[in-house]
């Protein structure tokens, strides 16, 4: 038993090492420099979140407006024969990605937080993301402090039961464990209407006929292009890319193509800066 103690023990410390010295060789590498050589830059996008990154049936590749953000931004930075390459993340796995080289930018719905800055560095905002309302087309419900008096369905964990409470101290909150779990809900009347960021709301109201966002965004969430500390570099070389897309139109066409015509999401909102 000794033995295998020591065995494991002996493990454990290697690992620790190996992944300290990965850390301590990935500190001193200059990614824009790297990406910029190989005209390649590898994006941590999400898999699973309609219209912003989801996998295709059809295609067995990650679409959504992310997806065609990074391949821009690629182009922009270092040319028409540039590629953008993707590595599926999760809430969990991006920021470890990105700590250990397996990344080299993460565009994964990451909302600019102040304890994500002690660990990452930020470009400015390319989706100014907001919590909103999800309702029935037929709802009386124009606004969060509607919600005084009725129910609000919301996903375990996230910050929308805080912020429901907070701009309607009246309400109840029902807490689901998935946003599908939460939408069934609402279809079958649990509820008035269903909260989170306007994003995903946009992406279930576009699968889903006979629903509809309202009352704007009532938080500011806004989502930004995550890169290790110390990559300055890099962060504004994004910065300025990020910058010629809006000034050119394709930032503005991008948005248009994935959430233009869904009922009750302002374009013009989220493309503030």
């Amino acid at each position: 038993m000794k033995k295998w103690f020591k065995f494991l023990t002996a493990v454990f410390a290697i690992a620790v090492v190996l992944t300290l010295s990965g850390c301590a060789q990935n500190a001193h590498r200059n990614v824009y420099q790297e990406t910029k050589a190989d005209k390649t830059i590898v994006w941590g996008v999400k898999a699973d979140t309609r219209l912003f990154g989801l996998m295709s049936i059809k295609t067995g590749k990650i679409e959504g407006f992310e997806v065609d953000l990074a391949n821009a931004l690629t182009k922009q930075m270092y040319g028409k024969n540039a590629k953008a390459e993707f590595v599926q993340t999760t809430p969990k796995t991006r920021i470890p990605l990105l700590k250990n080289g397996n990344i080299d930018a993460i565009l994964a719905t990451m909302t600019i937080t102040p304890d994500r800055k002690k660990q990452v560095d930020f470009t400015t905002p390319y989706f100014n993301a907001g919590q909103s309302l999800l309702v029935p087309d037929n709802s009386p419900i124009k606004n969060v402090k509607d919600l005084n008096g009725r129910t609000a369905l919301a996903v375990k964990g996230t910050t929308a039961v805080d912020n429901v409470k907070k701009f309607a101290p009246k309400a109840k909150v029902l807490e689901f464990d998935d946003y599908g779990q939460a939408f069934t809900a609402l279809k079958a009347g649990q509820g008035q209407a269903m909260t989170t960021d306007n994003g995903l709301l946009a992406g279930i109201a576009r699968e889903n006929k006979g629903f509809k966002l309202v009352g704007g965004t009532y938080t500011s969430e806004p989502y930004g292009i995550a890169v290790n500390k110390g990559q300055s570099q890099m962060r504004d070389h994004l910065n300025a890319a990020l910058k010629q897309l809006r000034k050119d139109g394709t930032y503005h066409r991008l948005i248009e193509k994935w959430f233009g015509g869904i009922a009750g999401f302002d374009i013009k909102e989220v493309e503030k800066q």
